[in-house]
């Protein structure tokens, strides 16, 4: 038996925005296939230098993210989502902070995230159900992440 659901789109933007979100997308599919040292790795070389991202900025390059690509707005998703959402702040020149971890709560499992402003961007889950693993912060000059 299947169950109907439907998934939430963002409004798509200007041809502009809907480029530079398509790129990132391609680009994080390629990035997640890398091991997750590589990713960790790559990810620390890619923050050096960019700002702190906000809230409004993370949320809406993930919004743009998720207005392009079906496979992000999905349920398993979250790897090439978050790695999405940075790669697009980092076009703008900006960084939040990189997540990945598990569910402390039941159901048990890996999930990737993306925090800016010391929350977690547009995940709807109550405070402490998630628990990072690996944590790539935006950094300043030859600061070393986490």
């Amino acid at each position: 038996m299947t169950v109907p659901s439907a998934l939430h789109r963002p409004p798509k933007g200007p041809l502009r925005r809907r480029a530079a979100a398509r790129l990132a997308v391609v680009l994080a599919r390629l990035v997640a296939l890398l091991p997750p040292a590589r990713i960790r790795s790559v990810l620390g070389l890619l923050s050096r230098g960019a700002a702190p991202a906000t809230y409004d900025q993370a949320k809406a390059a993930r919004d743009a993210v998720l207005a392009v690509s079906l496979a992000c707005l999905g349920p398993r998703g979250c790897l090439p989502r978050s790695l999405a959402t940075v790669l697009l702040c980092r076009m703008r020149g900006a960084w939040p902070s990189w997540c990945v971890g598990a569910r402390v709560m039941p159901p048990f499992g890996a999930h990737a995230w993306v925090e800016a402003e010391g929350r977690l961007v547009d995940e709807d889950v109550p405070d402490g159900y998630l628990t990072p693993l690996i944590t790539v912060p935006p950094r300043q000059g030859g600061d070393r992440g986490r």
